[in-house]
C-alpha cells in the first residue's frame, strides 16, 4: 500500500495499544516505525527487474521483522516505562511492523513474507495500492488523536478505525471471490482450458474487478461489478507466449516469471521483445514492462544483459471516468481490447495521454 496508509495504520495500532501512556507520541512513533520496511527502496539491486522483484523482500519478511521487534523491545526496556510491561511493548512493536507487509499482501504486487525461503511472493490482490475507503478511517483516528490527545484515555477512536478498516478488507475478499466465481462459470460454460486466473480490484475501489485468465497463446480480460446482472464478457487478447522460448537463458526472465506467477504478456515491438506484468495497473495501462531481447543485424534474437523499465502510460481522467461508470452499468463494456492494442506490434515507445 502507499506510504500514507502504512504510516497511519502503524500510528493507529500504537495509539490503540500504548496511547494511554505515550499520548500523542504513540501516533508519531507508530507512523515512523510502520514505514521502516519500505526503506529498502533506497537499495540498488541492479537492473529494473531486480529492483522490482527484490523490493518487498528481506525488509518485509515476518522473520526479520519479528527479530527487529524483539531487538527494539530489549533496547527500549533499558529505560522502561512503568505503565506497561515488556510483553505489551513487544506486541505493539511487532504488530506495527508486521502489519506493514501483511497489508501489502492484499495488493497485487507480491510480498516475500517468508524470506529467506524461496517460496513465491504472496499477492492476495484484494486491495488497489491506493484505496481511500480503507485509509480514511485511519487518517481520521490519527487526526482526532493528535488534536484531543490519547493520554489516560480509552483508545476508542483507534480501535474503531482498526475495526472499520479490517471489515473493509473482509469485504474486499468477498468481492474477489464474487468476481472469480462469475468468470469461472463463464469459462466452464465456454469450455475454455485455463492455465491461471488472476483477479484484482480496479483503481481506487473494490466494487469493480478485473479478472485475467491465462490460456495458452491468448489471455482473457473480464470486468465484474457487484451490480452486474448479466454474465461477464470475456475479451480475448494475444499473450505472445510462443515468444517466451527466446528468453529461456535469461535470468531476469526466470526471476520475473517466478515473481509474477507467469501472468505475463510478450510483444515484439520495433525489433525488441517486451515482457509485461499483467497483474498490475489496468488492462493496457500496466506500469511494469521490460525489453528483454532484441534482434541483431541478422534478425536473430539476442538477450539484453541490463534490463531497463519501459516508459508506460498509466491512464488518466478519461479512463477513470469510464471505470467509474462501469461500476454501476454493465453496458457499455469497457473497451479493453482497444486499451490493450497499443501494447502490441503497432506500439510506440510512449503512449500519448
Amino acid at each position: 500500500m502507499d506510504s500514507i496508509t502504512q504510516a497511519v495504520l502503524g500510528a493507529t495500532i500504537q495509539g490503540a495499544l500504548l496511547g494511554r501512556w505515550q499520548g500523542r507520541k504513540a501516533l508519531v512513533y507508530g507512523a515512523a516505525l510502520a514505514t521502516l520496511p519500505d526503506l529498502d527502496v533506497v537499495i540498488d539491486y541492479g537492473d529494473a527487474v531486480a529492483q522490482m522483484t527484490y523490493h518487498r523482500g528481506f525488509s518485509h519478511s515476518l522473520f526479520v521483522l519479528s527479530a527487529l521487534a524483539l531487538a527494539l523491545t530489549g533496547l527500549l526496556r533499558l529505560r522502561p516505562n512503568p505503565g506497561y510491561s515488556a510483553g505489551r511493548l513487544f506486541i505493539t512493536l511487532w504488530l506495527v511492523l508486521i502489519t506493514h507487509p501483511l497489508l501489502d499482501t492484499f495488493t497485487s504486487y507480491g510480498t516475500q513474507l517468508l524470506w529467506p525461503l524461496t517460496t513465491p511472493p504472496i499477492a492476495w490482490s484484494t486491495l488497489f495500492i491506493i484505496d481511500p475507503l480503507y485509509t480514511v478511517p485511519l487518517i481520521l483516528a490519527v487526526v482526532v488523536g493528535l488534536i484531543s490527545g490519547l493520554k489516560d484515555k480509552t483508545p476508542r477512536g483507534p480501535i474503531a478505525a482498526l475495526t472499520i478498516s479490517s471489515l473493509y478488507i473482509a469485504f474486499s475478499v468477498s468481492g474477489k471471490w464474487m468476481a472469480e466465481h462469475r468468470v469461472e462459470q463463464q469459462l466452464s460454460a465456454q469450455g475454455i482450458q485455463v492455465e491461471a486466473v488472476f483477479s484484482a480490484p480496479t483503481p481506487l475501489n473494490t466494487l469493480l474487478w478485473r479478472v485475467t485468465v491465462m490460456a495458452g497463446d491468448q489471455y482473457y480480460e473480464s470486468m465484474v461489478s457487484w451490480f452486474d446482472t448479466q454474465p461477464p464478457a470475456l475479451q480475448a487478447m494475444p499473450s505472445g507466449k510462443q515468444l517466451s522460448h527466446v528468453l529461456q537463458d535469461s535470468p531476469q526472465w526466470h526471476r520475473l516469471a517466478w515473481f509474477t506467477s507467469n501472468i505475463l504478456r510478450y510483444d515484439e515491438v520495433n525489433g525488441r521483445l517486451l515482457v509485461t506484468d499483467l497483474r498490475l495497473g489496468m488492462t493496457g495501462f500496466h506500469p511494469f514492462r521490460f525489453p528483454m531481447a532484441q534482434r541483431d543485424e541478422n534478425g536473430e534474437w539476442t538477450l539484453i544483459g541490463y534490463v531497463e523499465r519501459e516508459p508506460t502510460y498509466r491512464g488518466g481522467a478519461e479512463q477513470l471516468r469510464m471505470i467509474w461508470n462501469r461500476i454501476w452499468a454493465q453496458s457499455p463494456e469497457l473497451p479493453l481490447r482497444s486499451w490493450a492494442a497499443p501494447m502490441g506490434p503497432n506500439a510506440t515507445a510512449h503512449r500519448e495521454g
